[in-house]
């Protein structure tokens, strides 16, 4: 069972980053196995191919525009995806749809995605998060966690708190 914990976002967008920094604690808070890649997407494109393909699951972190309070911290998985997929939620959500397109074409689509997201406060030009998203980036780190071990994947823990 091949699994990949995206995270994507752009660094320089304030909140944006939340994708980013969530994949980047969740290895710092966990030895992953082998078969549990964690990537920085960042705002790649077509060059994630060949690791989003033919996977058994792919959870994505990133900030989302659901329309719910700024800070709320959503899971989109299921029959919610090609929904999210129409509709752009985040600022740089033009590549990751055409990826999951193009492996769908390709016949190599991830066969269970999941979206940990959290709504935005800010996307205005800035390194740091806005304190309420940086406060989220806990509990997306537990979320993907948990989907991870409920499927069978085993995490170890390398510190008590995630930060």
């Amino acid at each position: 069972m091949r699994a990949v914990v995206l995270g994507i976002g752009n660094t320089i967008l304030s909140d944006e980053a939340a994708g980013v920094r969530a994949v980047e604690a969740l290895e710092r808070a966990y030895r992953l196995p082998e078969n549990v890649l964690p990537i920085d997407g960042g705002t790649s494109g077509m060059e994630m191919i060949e690791d989003l393909s033919n996977l058994d699951f792919l959870i994505v972190l990133d900030v989302v525009k659901t329309g719910a309070a700024p800070g709320t911290v959503v899971k989109i998985a299921g029959n919610e995806i090609p929904v999210f997929f129409r509709r752009k939620l985040s600022p740089h959500q033009i590549a990751l749809p055409d990826v999951l397109a193009s492996l769908e074409l390709l016949d190599a689509i991830p066969k269970e995605i999941i979206v940990l997201g959290v709504e935005p406060i800010s996307l205005e030009l800035g390194m740091e998060m806005t304190p309420t998203i940086a406060e989220k980036i806990p509990v997306l780190v537990a979320m993907a966690a948990a989907e991870l071990l409920s499927r069978g994947y085993a995490l170890e823990a390398l510190t008590a708190a995630v930060d």
